[in-house]
């Protein structure tokens, strides 16, 4: 499958969110603010939504325009927390939960968009969707145990 400019930057933007995402959240496990790295995921984070909403056509209202706004939302809490609130007292809990959050969302919708449009993926799934549930369900699980443990260890 052909990917136009337009959507191959927004992937490129995505993953470099979600890797980032990852490295930002195992600081926050390790207890490391990580400043720089916590620019990118968050900034990426933010373009990445920004190009869902630019990038593609917007004619009914969708699930996946339903998980930007809500992401978008999230984002701004989480931004907030970290720049303006300094994450002092409730604000740390409150930016370590919202950045695991917005981290997962652009997990899941890789997830989604990886079984729907790579031929290999695609193919391992059945004509009922179990296998993919099973598979974000575990990736869901991840993200709680390791967001309890960033709200846990991380004391700036």
């Amino acid at each position: 499958m052909k990917m136009d400019t337009l959507t191959l930057v927004h992937v490129a933007i995505s993953l470099i969110a979600i890797l980032s995402g990852f490295v930002v959240l195992w600081g926050m496990i390790r207890n490391r603010r990580m400043d720089k790295r916590t620019l990118v995921f968050l900034a990426f984070t933010a373009a990445t939504n920004l190009t869902g909403f630019v990038f593609f056509p917007i004619t009914v209202l969708t699930p996946a325009l339903i998980l930007g706004v809500v992401s978008s939302v999230v984002l701004l809490i989480c931004i907030l927390a970290r720049y303006v609130f300094a994450m002092r007292g409730v604000w740390r809990p409150v930016y370590v939960v919202t950045a695991v959050i917005v981290l997962w969302f652009n997990v899941f919708v890789l997830n989604v968009q990886s079984f729907k449009k790579i031929a290999a993926l695609h193919a391992l799934l059945p004509a009922g969707s179990e296998p993919f549930a099973i598979g974000q369900g575990i990736v869901l699980i991840a993200f709680i145990v390791t967001g309890l443990m960033a709200v846990m260890r991380f004391r700036p």
